[in-house]
């Protein structure tokens, strides 16, 4: 413990004083004409395909463009501590509108695009935003209603939007910078006077959860949280060289937020960003880039593809000698587990393996100059993880939530171990209660969630521990291990506990297998819910001689006995490597697709458990019958 808390005073100490507005002009002084931010506005990019190209912004001209956007804030009424909605997509607006609202000493708030007219509603009537910043059609669609009900929206900002008539609040973004390109020339020390009033301890965001169960909540988050947040962090990571990156999921989301705004605001980067994440594979061959953050999906969607390329190899000999290349690159991986060195003898056969095959794999998927490389948001299926061991690449585990910040424990070059979420970050605290639940303490905890004491009362103990809402395990070694979330353990009607996500890691270890919702609560055993994963299983069907036209259907796909089959093999094989309680006795193969517009994953890929449960209720009770 006085380790934890000596670390802690020493980077609170380098810390102290500082303000993300202070450390963003630090680093546009340092890079100036080097790349910021990139994005695909533009660039004429096919229906379903990509193309290479890119609009890019440099640090000095984001600087300006910030300014001009405080500016027009400052003028348009913003006053410190008032809140900047933005509902936009991963483009160079949506940055420039969150840095105008930190230099305007206001509190931006990135909102889920795929939040629902009533969430949005909620929203704005809870935060009660100053400002609006919209990008689409689709978006001031989601707003209107929100819109006409509120009191205290004093200007809306449209970017691609067309604004409707006879509304005196709407202007298009680019009005809207040189109304504040126009106030700075009138008024040069208005954004400079505002950035001078933030302190350390202000709100710099809030961050309205996705909503997996009833309204979403508020989490406010302070300057010196963030800069916690990112200084530890990249302690524990390592990093030295370029940080060339791509960001792909949303800015609501605190992960996304930390690596592809703050730390490349504080310590500068090459930040590429993708609106739609079907891009991101194309992306990925295009940039190479030497960081990259994958939520568990979206490594299973790699995984998948790659797995289905190399069963297509028909040569036995090519075959046998990419399967020895990819167990000697998990053997090397895991001798490099904490406590553990590589043989001489392992590492020449690695190095031998990865100048031949494992190099030029990992460069076929952009991957090849990767220095980290990381899943968090949910747990990683330890297949998944061994299976990017194999190609040599250590995914680091990195363990958080909205409520802390981001990460409180990762896994780094140093403290690596598969299965784990790694050890407490610098200066964090990491304690499990009586009941299994993972707490965390340190600089980087919300102040809590905005409005709402109650909530906040919940979630804070009097000793200033967060609690997670997580079961957790910690090793001999301070490794955690995340067993599932508190309220969806299943405890069936024998007594017996039983963590869903395990066994629907197990089932979607099947190329077919897209999602799995495991279902037991006060049942005498465990059923599932599977869909058929939309990329791979047409491929899978095509190779099995099922005729095109059903192939192509996902309706019918999942009711031909071909496909019935296969699903059963996935199930049979996870139960296997199951205890009996959690062995999977009845299934049901979907005929749909699950995804955040159909309101069954959260904007990140996150099952929403209660929506599954409520509109499948027929078809789980019928897996009884």
């Amino acid at each position: 413990m006085t380790d934890t808390l000596t670390v802690r005073a020493e980077i609170e100490e380098d810390l102290a004083g500082l303000t993300m507005p202070a450390a963003f002009a630090r680093t546009v002084a340092e890079r100036g004409d080097a790349p910021a931010y990139s994005d695909k506005v533009g660039i004429d990019i096919p229906a379903g395909g990509y193309a290479p190209g890119w609009r890019t912004v440099t640090w000095s001209q984001l600087g300006e463009r910030a300014h001009d956007g405080a500016a027009a804030l400052i003028e348009a009424g913003v006053q410190p501590g008032d809140r900047v909605a933005i509902m936009a997509g991963n483009r160079i607006e949506h940055v420039v509108a969150d840095l105008a609202a930190m230099h305007a000493g206001a509190v931006s708030m990135s909102i889920y695009n795929t939040l629902s007219v009533e969430q949005v509603t909620y929203v704005a009537g809870h935060a009660e935003p100053t400002v609006v910043i919209l990008e689409s059609d689709d978006h001031l669609a989601r707003w209107q209603q929100a819109l006409a009900a509120s009191s205290s929206v004093r200007t809306v900002v449209v970017i691609d939007a067309a604004a409707p008539e006879g509304d005196a609040r709407f202007v298009g973004w680019e009005a809207f910078l040189a109304a504040g390109a126009a106030h700075r020339a009138e008024a040069p020390t208005a954004v400079t006077d505002r950035v001078a009033g933030v302190s350390p301890a202000d709100p710099l965001t809030i961050l309205y959860t996705s909503g997996t169960t009833g309204n979403p909540k508020g989490v406010v988050l302070t300057h010196q949280a963030v800069l916690y947040e990112c200084s530890c962090s990249l302690r524990t990571a390592g990093l030295t060289g370029e940080n060339i990156f791509i960001s792909y999921l949303p800015f609501a989301h605190i992960a996304e937020r930390t690596l592809g705004m703050y730390i490349p605001q504080i310590h500068g980067a090459d930040v590429h960003l993708i609106a739609d994440p079907a891009l991101l594979l194309g992306a990925l061959g295009e940039v190479h880039p030497t960081r990259f953050f994958g939520v568990p999906r979206v490594w299973e969607k790699i995984k998948t593809g790659v797995s289905a390329k190399l069963a297509a190899e028909t040569d036995p000999e090519k075959r046998a000698q990419v399967e020895a290349a990819l167990a000697t690159g998990l053997e090397y991986v895991e001798a490099q587990q904490f406590g553990s060195t590589p043989s001489a003898e392992l590492s020449a056969r690695f190095e031998a393996v990865d100048g031949a095959l494992l190099g030029f794999l990992r460069a076929l998927l952009g991957l090849d100059r990767c220095e980290w490389a990381a899943s968090a948001a949910a747990p990683m299926p330890v297949e998944v993880a061994r299976f990017f061991a194999g190609l040599g690449i250590r995914i680091y585990d990195v363990y958080g939530m909205t409520e802390t910040c981001a990460a409180v424990t990762a896994c780094g070059p140093d403290q690596f171990r598969l299965g784990t979420v790694g050890r407490a970050l610098p200066g964090i605290e990491i304690a499990i209660a009586d009941d299994g639940e993972i707490l965390a303490r340190g600089p980087v905890t919300s102040d809590g969630y905005y409005r709402q004491e109650d909530a906040t009362r919940e979630l804070i103990d009097d000793d200033g521990w967060v609690h997670t809402g997580d079961i957790g395990e910690l090793d001999e070694d301070g490794f955690l291990k995340v067993v599932d979330r508190k309220k969806e353990m299943i405890i069936t009607s024998s007594g017996k506990n039983i963590a869903p996500s395990n066994i629907e890691n197990r089932l979607k270890e099947s190329p077919i297998i897209g999602h799995a919702l495991v279902y037991g609560e006060g049942r005498p055993y465990v059923v599932a819910v599977l869909t058929l994963d939309p990329e791979i299983a047409p491929i899978v069907a095509a190779r099995a001689g099922i005729d095109a036209d059903v192939a192509s259907d996902m309706a019918q796909l999942a009711q031909h006995p071909a496909m019935l089959g296969m699903a059963q093999q996935a199930v049979d094989a996870a139960n296997e490597r199951l205890s009996r309680p959690e062995q999977v006795k009845s299934f049901r193969l979907l005929p749909v697709e699950w995804t955040a517009e159909s309101e069954e994953l959260t904007p990140t890929l996150k099952l929403k458990r209660r929506v599954v449960h409520a509109k499948y209720a027929d078809v789980l009770d019928g897996l009884y019958s």
